[in-house]
């Protein structure tokens, strides 16, 4: 008869560490999000991994009764890859910011995400490099003065869920700090999805970024500044909901619907084959458009473990490790079929 898992509470996910953040830091409403969900899922914790990289975010893995590696600079999904091959079992989430995942990380991100491996990446982006005081990250905006751009960042921001997209993750999405339960249905859906699961979440830095996100949260410009995804349900937003998106072309453009939804309204389809209309959605910005929201891709492939297993149980069955040893310089594996 099998030991039924005892129902966890977020207080039993919390570790005895102090957590260290600046005073209103977003990341303060992640982590309580984060254990809110955890506890929902009825994993028992010492089957709970998280790999960090290096920054602000990175500190999490310190502040959860889990298992836990703090890396190094962009390392996290490599660590991350190679603990879920060996142990298919285990929830492996892997914690990182804009600086970090997209910066000195971006080559194991991209790979992390091209092989589908059953990881929950989320990123936390402040558009800033906060650990090291402030200076310009791959995703800070156009014109940003930072302490290593005080004339304004020239360069070309680098967009997460976009960049999520076109390495192949299977799902995407993006929610904020600050709507803790848009945070949880997304992180929710991230924790059951079976492959690499991206979740960009917008999070404010108080003391380097403040306010970067205040189009997405102020009551006065929210309604036409964020618009939240729904599966088979039409890209509508506004105060009154009546402004929609649709297709000219490849372009996407906003339709003044004065209270009736046109029929050439964009329906959102996170479930489409293609992640051509995914990649549009999630590359919308303001002032012109508004910032997409929730589940841009929730799809089905093989994840890279399960591909990865029969090829390892294989070599490990063609020979041994003594019968290697005595070989020469070049070996061959045998094909059986």
């Amino acid at each position: 008869m099998s030991t039924p898992i005892p129902t966890l509470t977020t207080k039993d996910l919390t570790s005895d560490q102090e957590v260290r953040w600046c005073p209103a830091c977003g990341d303060f409403a992640i982590l309580a999000v984060l254990k809110k969900v955890l506890a929902s899922l009825g994993i028992p914790r010492e089957q709970i991994v998280f790999v960090s990289g290096i920054g602000c975010a990175s500190r999490l893995p310190y502040y959860l009764q889990t298992y836990g590696f703090h890396t190094i600079s962009g390392k996290a999904p490599a660590i991350a890859t190679g603990l879920k091959v060996a142990r298919p079992d285990l929830s492996v989430w892997v914690i990182t910011g804009d600086s970090d995942g997209l910066g000195a990380g971006v080559h194991h991100l991209t790979h992390a995400l091209r092989r589908n491996v059953d990881l929950k990446i989320l990123l936390f982006n402040n558009e800033t490099a906060g650990l090291s005081k402030g200076q310009f990250s791959p995703t800070t905006r156009l014109g940003t003065l930072s302490r290593s751009s005080p004339y304004g960042s020239f360069e070309t921001p680098l967009r997460p869920a976009p960049f999520a997209l076109a390495a192949g993750a299977t799902f995407v999405a993006r929610t904020i700090d600050t709507d803790g339960a848009h945070l949880e249905t997304v992180l929710q859906r991230a924790a059951e999805h079976r492959g690499s699961a991206f979740v960009e979440i917008l999070q404010n830095c108080k003391i380097f970024n403040d306010g970067v996100f205040d189009y997405a949260t102020d009551r006065s410009t929210k309604a036409d500044a964020v618009l939240l995804l729904e599966h088979g349900r039409p890209l509508v937003f506004g105060k009154d909901r009546h402004r929609s998106l649709r297709l000219r072309g490849l372009d996407v453009e906003i339709v003044e619907s004065n209270g009736q939804q046109p029929n050439d309204a964009l329906v959102h389809d996170e479930r489409a084959k293609h992640p051509l209309l995914a990649q549009l959605l999630a590359s919308l910005s303001g002032p012109e458009f508004p910032e997409c929201f929730g589940v841009f891709r929730c799809a089905t492939a093989p994840s890279f473990e399960e591909l990865i297993a029969p090829q390892t149980t294989r070599a490990r069955s063609d020979s041994t490790l003594a019968d290697l040893f005595r070989s020469d310089d070049m070996w061959y594996v045998r094909d059986t079929d």
